[in-house]
């Protein structure tokens, strides 16, 4: 009996051929995921990908009698609801988040943290004024 050289050579030559599929399909996989998105336009960086805490800006946390706030009420872009807006804070965000939830409280209502800003709902500006004066702000009302 003869063996038959070609047969063999062909199932080897097809065995190396998917092993070369299957090393080019994950290789182009893990290509894919390397590649940055196509939102980031980031032609060079030096000091690798994630440098956001770089970018954020260092926010003095100072105390309550050293911070000129402002309470005014505002109906501008809110379809006509009116909120007690609460600006001029130096201070973190939690620091804020914190100082929003004692502020809900003793209004009863709702509000938000938007920038450097605090939003309470309604027209509280008086009761505000005296929490805020309680607490050791220097608050002003302004605005009509």
């Amino acid at each position: 009996m003869v063996p038959n050289y070609k047969l063999e050579k062909s199932c080897v030559t097809l065995a190396l051929a998917a092993d070369l599929a299957l090393i080019f399909m994950a290789s182009s996989k893990k290509a894919k995921s390397d590649r940055p998105s196509p939102t980031d336009r980031t032609v060079y960086s030096e000091f690798g990908a994630n440098h956001s805490d770089a970018l954020e800006r260092g926010v003095p946390d100072l105390p309550p009698n050293q911070q000129n706030i402002r309470v005014q009420v505002s109906r501008k872009g809110r379809g006509g609801k009116t909120v007690t807006v609460i600006s001029g804070f130096q201070a973190k965000s939690e620091t804020l988040a914190d100082l929003l939830k004692k502020l809900k409280a003793q209004c009863g209502t709702g509000g938000t943290v938007r920038e450097e800003t605090l939003e309470i709902q309604g027209d509280h500006a008086q009761k505000l004024l005296q929490i805020l004066v309680q607490l050791g702000y220097k608050a002003k009302i302004s605005g009509g």
